[in-house]
C-alpha cells in the first residue's frame, strides 16, 4: 500500500516518533473490539509513512459503532493519569505544542497542572487571555487540583486530540489518526469531540454510553473537559479561544458553586 507521508523538516526531536507510540499504545485495544487506528509504515526524525485511508461519508450505523468501540479503547486503561504510552520515554506533544506527560494519582492536580495552566499561561504570553480572564482560569485549576472533580474513574486510554478532524471513516467505519495519548479521564475525548463537532456525534454517544454507561452529570462536566483544548487553542489560535477558555472556566466555577 502506498503511503501517505507527513514531514516537517524543523520537527523537534522525537515529534514523529510520539505520534507512532501513541498510535501503536491505541492499537493494543483494536483485538478487544477497541477503535481502529491508521496503520504505521515507518517513523523517523522528521518523517512518518502511514498507510492511506481511503475516506466514505460517515454513516449513522459507523458512528455508533464507533462510539461503542472508543468506550473499549478508554476501558483499556493507562498506568496512571498523565500516563504516556506504555513502553515511550520521550517527548510528546498535541499538535505542534510540548505535552508534559508525569504520572500522577490524583486526575484533579494531573488535569489542572499539566493540561489547562500551562497553556493558558502561554495564551496570557501571547497575548490572547487577558489578565482578568487569567484569574479567572488559575482560579479554577486551583479547584480542580483541589479535587472538586476526583472520582472513582480508573486512568482511561486518551487519544487526547480527539477532535473531528483526527477522526476518519473508511467502507471498514472509523480510523483514528493524529493522537496526543495519555492516561486521563475519558470524559476529555468526548468533550473534544462536542467542541469541534463530528457527524452523527449523538449516535457516537449514544454507542459509547450503552458499551460504557457514562456517569451522571457528565454532560454539566463537558466544559471542564474543554479547558485543555480551549486553553491549548488560545495559546496559539487568538483572542477568540481565550474568550472560549474564560467562558468555560466559568461554567465550570458554576457548577462547583451549584453543588454546595
Amino acid at each position: 500500500m502506498s503511503p501517505y507521508t507527513k514531514q516537517r523538516p524543523d520537527a523537534p526531536d522525537g515529534f514523529f516518533e510520539a505520534e507512532a507510540a501513541g498510535l501503536a499504545w491505541i492499537a493494543e485495544a483494536v483485538p478487544r473490539g477497541g477503535a481502529r487506528v491508521v496503520g504505521v509504515q515507518a517513523a523517523s526524525p522528521g518523517r512518518i509513512d502511514l498507510d492511506t485511508v481511503h475516506e466514505v461519508r460517515p454513516t449513522r450505523e459507523a458512528a455508533r459503532a464507533f462510539g461503542a468501540a472508543l468506550a473499549v479503547t478508554h476501558g483499556t486503561g493507562a498506568e496512571a493519569f498523565g500516563a504516556p504510552p506504555a513502553g515511550y520515554d520521550g517527548p510528546c506533544f498535541i499538535g505542534r505544542r510540548p505535552l508534559t506527560v508525569v504520572p500522577t494519582d490524583a486526575w484533579g492536580r494531573f488535569y489542572a497542572e499539566q493540561r489547562v495552566l500551562p497553556y493558558a499561561e502561554a495564551a496570557a504570553d501571547a497575548g490572547n487571555l487577558d489578565p482578568a480572564g487569567l484569574h479567572t482560569v488559575r482560579r479554577v485549576c486551583d479547584v480542580v487540583a483541589g479535587g472538586a472533580f476526583d472520582d472513582d474513574e480508573p486512568p482511561a486510554r486518551l487519544h487526547g486530540d480527539l477532535w473531528g478532524g483526527n477522526v476518519l471513516f473508511d467502507d471498514g467505519g472509523a480510523v483514528l489518526i493524529d493522537p496526543a495519548a495519555h492516561g486521563g479521564h475519558r470524559e476529555t475525548d468526548l468533550a473534544m469531540l462536542a467542541l469541534f463537532g463530528l457527524p452523527h456525534l449523538q449516535d457516537v454517544l449514544e454507542g459509547y454510553d450503552e458499551r460504557a454507561p457514562l456517569r451522571e452529570g457528565w454532560r454539566r462536566r463537558v466544559p471542564l473537559h474543554q479547558l485543555h483544548p480551549l486553553a491549548v487553542h488560545a495559546a496559539g489560535h487568538g483572542p477568540s479561544y481565550g474568550s472560549a477558555l474564560v467562558r468555560a472556566a466559568e461554567a465550570t466555577l458554576r457548577e462547583v458553586r451549584g453543588r454546595s
